[in-house]
């Protein structure tokens, strides 16, 4: 994992409010690696969803360079698929035309769609779920579901804004495992937004603290667990002691600003 995948470069971003101008990220300079997951934490504010916008493409930056293998990113593509908290999902389409989506946009004949589909399906455990309705699905089948859909038109940066947050804990918990589960088979680059403390620590291979009020680095902590993770990781005094220096590095420092 030596070379960039994702490079901001003294990336700034301002918006216009109130006549004035809003900065949101000041001279963010940082790298992921590729085939790295890297999560992102910090108080609300601190721009976290708008530097993964930036590397999806889906707004500017303002200033400074903003690169993925070594191109500036001028708009969405298809190398960087992207899973939101809220699942996206079309209602009136099946769970396997739903991952299909994309692969018809691509040209896929429905033979390759539907064999590709069915793959990622089987790799997120809904194969016998693909002729069913999203209303149909519960909230971790459903976010399975936009998982798969990202994974299969095979892009090599997955950007994840909070994906599991609105999930239970016990679900939240496996589709941490089958996240990484997945990962472990591809190294795919993986960039995830959380709010939770934990589920940053055991995911990831380095978190990435930023601060707020502007947005912009405070602190990146290497993970040194190994893989494969699990639940001996999780209770380990390792696996604490990193978890309370994250914790400390979010909640203690933005108590301090307050």
């Amino acid at each position: 994992m030596s070379e960039a995948k994702i490079s901001f470069r003294n990336v700034s971003k301002s918006f216009p409010a109130a006549g004035k101008s809003f900065t949101a990220i000041r001279n963010l300079s940082l790298d992921i690696h590729n085939g790295e997951i890297v999560t992102v934490v910090g108080p609300s504010g601190c721009g976290k969803s708008t530097a993964m916008n930036m590397v999806a493409g889906l707004m500017p930056h303002s200033s400074g360079e903003l690169l993925v293998d070594g191109k500036p990113i001028d708009g969405p593509g298809p190398d960087r698929g992207v899973i939101f908290q809220q699942y996206a999902l079309f209602p009136w389409l099946t769970v396997r035309a739903n991952v299909e989506f994309g692969l018809k946009l691509q040209g896929l004949d429905a033979a390759a769609r539907r064999e590709r589909a069915m793959h990622y399906l089987r790799l997120v455990g809904l194969a016998d779920f693909a002729e069913a309705y999203p209303k149909t699905l519960s909230g971790g089948m459903k976010q399975r579901c936009a998982i798969a859909r990202a994974y299969a038109v095979n892009p090599s940066v997955l950007l994840m804004d909070e994906p599991f947050g609105a999930l239970d804990a016990l679900t939240r918990v496996k589709l941490q495992d089958q996240l990484l589960d997945t990962w472990s088979r591809d190294r795919r680059t993986v960039m995830f937004i959380t709010h939770d403390v934990d589920e940053a620590v055991y995911i990831a291979h380095r978190v990435i603290v930023l601060a707020a009020n502007p947005g912009r680095l405070q602190e990146i902590i290497e993970v040194d667990l190994p893989f494969p993770r699990n639940d001996e990781i999780r209770l380990s005094p390792e696996f604490t002691e990193i978890r309370n220096h994250v914790w400390r590095a979010v909640y203690q420092r933005d108590a301090s600003a307050a």
